[in-house]
């Protein structure tokens, strides 16, 4: 079938016949399924049906099988003979993996939100740099929102060359690679010496950026400590303390403005997106690049005290990992589910620099997936 998912160990198949519904089969192992054939169709893997390097889909299935197929059985795998004159063969293993009733399974993880006494995982950058300590720090990412590379090189741009390694690095307008520092003119806080609360950058963004990297060159400033909290942890606690607050926050857009000499980019949306199940999608709170709360008057008060609330609960003592990032770390979270921000700091006290890029969370995905083939 030209696909990259080994499948060539799966049952051989003992029976294959016509039905009213399509094709029944069944296999060694007792398992049995029915597919219809218009689906059989759709998914006939040969030259002329999918491009044999790129294994896309050249089939369109836009007509309904009007006659059926002779069915038949070749070493245990399924050929068909279609009316048109057109063969099909599949591969038992093939069919077995992508019947219908088998469970769906995926090598990224699922969100899970930070339990008491979370720390993040910590990957020495050697490791890293190895498919195994690589796989480690993506699952970390993807299940945690959070992750920590230690022990890594003090050199310009090497959060650039890891980030890289992933995919490549999402551009903003601070460039696709930035240096976080204090320095004069400054068009946004972070490149101050002052206290950053809780947030994620670029709320203003249609498409906020989904990964954050910040790699640690140097920090002998007094002060800066970082700050993290899940707010998948803190949408579940708002839900038990205020759902009311909860619909409120994330049913209601508001306007996100970031503007300086050559740039104005603005959204509207809830601080709070929520999926159907009522898992988060993700988070957009940054109250200085909030616009002006352009709201009928009687929804404004409500919106208030939900938001006044979601902040007490993120900066809360129960939410909230404080630590200090130290030359030659990398700290890494999903910047739409984590939020960040720092302690104020002196820059007379010592230099503090720091590089930083984003990724997208669907790169870090795809090179868990191929990892996971070999890993």
């Amino acid at each position: 079938m030209g696909e990259l998912t080994p499948y060539q160990t799966g049952p051989a198949l003992t029976q294959a016949m016509l039905t009213q519904h399509g094709v029944a089969l069944e296999w060694q192992d007792g398992e049995q399924t029915t597919l219809p054939l218009l689906w059989l169709r759709d998914h006939c893997a040969c030259h002329a049906c999918r491009h044999p390097q790129t294994r896309e889909r050249l089939y369109l299935p836009l007509e309904a099988i009007s006659e059926p197929p002779t069915v038949a059985l070749l070493d245990g795998h399924l050929h068909l003979n279609w009316q048109d004159g057109h063969v099909s063969a599949f591969h038992s293993g093939w069919l077995y993996q992508r019947r219908p009733e088998a469970s769906l399974t995926s090598a990224v993880p699922n969100a899970k939100p930070w339990v008491d006494n979370f720390a993040p995982e910590r990957i020495n950058h050697s490791d890293f740099l190895t498919p195994q300590g690589e796989k480690a720090w993506l699952t970390a990412m993807l299940r945690d929102g959070l992750a920590l590379i230690t022990d890594g090189p003090l050199v310009e741009e090497e959060v650039s060359r890891l980030a890289e390694r992933i995919g490549p690095l999402r551009a903003t307008n601070f460039g696709a690679r930035f240096d976080v520092r204090s320095k004069p003119n400054p068009n946004n806080a972070a490149y101050t010496a002052v206290g950053l609360p809780l947030h994620i950058d670029l709320p203003n963004w249609c498409q906020p950026p989904d990964i954050q990297l910040l790699y640690c060159l140097q920090n002998e400033a007094s002060g800066g400590e970082s700050l993290f909290a899940d707010g998948a942890r803190v949408v579940e606690a708002l839900r038990q303390q205020d759902p009311a607050a909860l619909a409120i926050l994330s049913e209601t857009p508001i306007d996100f403005r970031f503007q300086d000499e050559t740039h104005d980019i603005s959204m509207r949306a809830p601080v709070i997106t929520l999926d159907s199940a009522g898992n988060l999608v993700e988070m957009r709170l940054n109250n200085w690049i909030r616009d002006a709360l352009h709201l009928p008057v009687e929804q404004m008060d409500a919106w208030y005290s939900a938001y006044a609330l979601l902040w007490k609960l993120f900066h809360s003592e129960a939410h909230q990992l404080e630590f200090s990032l130290r030359p030659g770390q990398m700290i890494a979270f999903d910047n739409r589910r984590v939020l960040h921000g720092r302690r104020e700091f002196d820059p007379n006290s010592g230099a503090r620099h720091l590089q930083g890029t984003y990724l997208d969370r669907d790169m870090l995905a795809s090179r868990l997936r191929v990892l996971a083939r070999n890993v």
